[in-house]
């Protein structure tokens, strides 16, 4: 079955990870995705490692695994931006194209002719989508911003980490760049919700999504904490500030993460525990009270838990119905039986690696199908191929994509 978006065109200009993020999700969902990327080096992300692909005669190609992981299914053609060449090419492929997901500086793309209003004189339904880091508007607009430093300028870092007063205290960044990601899924909730409005009116948009935002918006409860009393919230290591007992523990032989998510759980928890009278307990038997009084409950589960290991409690808790897990690693992850069932791993075949091992999209429709027909493209790859859906003959652009010369055979 075609993917849902099988017949969306999305033109692709951005670099690093928020726009491709948005751009691969959008091709999963079955869109016809080109990416413009630069003469002889093209994305940053191909040269973020190691680790790098690795060609089937053990050579590493340009392909860094940081570029690999956001831009599957997408077709690269290669265009110089400061160019009339590469500027005719960009309005060509536009004309053609439903979307157009840019993430350059603001006010980058007028000098070259590409903004909104250029493009919307030539394509008036277009739907074009900005994501910087601090958006088209505000004394910091045209800064430049990277994930890691929008986790501390957003105040997530002021909310990671253990106490200061603790070993190993301080603020933390998140372990995967979460405001990209987060910002190229409310960029493609953006689109979609932008072609749905535009079935209906025929007119495109324009919108503009900025890291920043996105970040104060995924502060959720942390910022509603800090609305609602005018408390600052402060790190607390893993222990959630709303909900208890919801901490890692230690057992005999390792760590677990305790979820507890009510006080119906809570008295599950203490049977299994053999500490039914917490449950009771005016000081415990109320999330509310457990929160309150964490300090006192919190040594009581401690001791309690090393006294079995990992696996038993995770069993034990499972059968009753109280959220837990063990701490996996990475490789933990992928030998799950629960992942592997759910088939998150994928291979993919590549031009010049051959079987690319990839992480699923984690949509599953019934009525439609995921598209996951093209690796992450080598850059310039269909140079010839989409300049040929333009009707445009330039083998120097195709030359460029490959260090050639213009007289070379591309």
């Amino acid at each position: 079955m075609p993917g849902p978006l099988s017949h969306i065109r999305v033109l692709d200009l951005s670099r690093v990870l928020a726009g491709p993020w948005a751009g691969q999700v959008l091709s999963d969902l079955g869109a016809n995705v080109i990416k413009v990327e630069r003469p002889g080096t093209g994305d940053d992300t191909r040269s973020w490692g190691p680790p790098f692909l690795r060609n089937r005669d053990g050579s590493e190609p340009q392909e860094a695994a940081y570029f690999v992981a956001v831009n599957r299914g997408k077709r690269s053609i290669t265009a110089d931006l400061g160019t009339p060449r590469g500027q005719r090419i960009v309005r060509a492929l536009a004309m053609r194209s439903d979307v157009l997901l840019e993430n350059y500086k603001v006010g980058a793309l007028s000098k070259f002719g590409l903004a909104y209003e250029d493009l919307k004189e030539i394509k008036p339904d277009i739907i074009y989508c900005s994501i910087t880091g601090f958006g088209q508007t505000g004394p910091k607009r045209d800064n430049a911003a990277y994930d890691f430093m929008i986790q501390a300028t957003g105040g997530l870092m002021s909310v990671t980490g253990e106490r200061d007063d603790c070993i190993g205290g301080g603020p933390q960044k998140v372990g995967v760049p979460i405001v990209d990601i987060m910002t190229g899924m409310y960029a493609t909730v953006a689109v979609l919700a932008a072609l749905v409005r535009r079935q209906e009116t025929g007119r495109g948009e324009r919108i503009d999504i900025s890291m920043l935002d996105v970040m104060v918006a995924s502060l959720t409860n942390q910022a509603m904490n800090y609305l609602t009393t005018g408390k600052v919230p402060k790190r607390t290591g893993n222990r959630h500030p709303n909900i208890q007992p919801q901490d890692v523990y230690g057992t005999r032989n390792g760590d677990i993460a305790l979820a507890v998510g009510n006080d119906a759980q809570f008295a599950k928890f203490c049977q299994v525990i053999g500490r039914e009278e917490l449950a009771i307990d005016e000081r415990f038997a109320a999330n509310a009270a457990r929160v309150r009084n964490l300090d006192v409950l919190s040594p009581i589960i401690g001791e309690i838990l090393t006294q079995r290991d990992t696996r038993t409690w995770v069993e034990l808790f499972d059968a009753a119905g109280i959220p837990c897990g063990p701490i996996n690693t990475i490789a933990d992850v992928f030998n799950d039986p629960q992942v592997q069932h759910r088939r998150m791993r994928i291979e993919i075949d590549h031009p010049s690696v051959g079987s690319v091992p990839m992480v699923a999209c984690p949509i599953h429709f019934t009525e439609a199908s995921l598209s996951y027909h093209r690796a992450p493209p080598l850059l310039g790859q269909h140079n010839r191929e989409i300049l040929g859906e333009l009707g445009i003959e330039d083998d120097k652009i195709v030359a460029e994509s490959r260090g050639l010369n213009p007289s070379a055979k591309a």
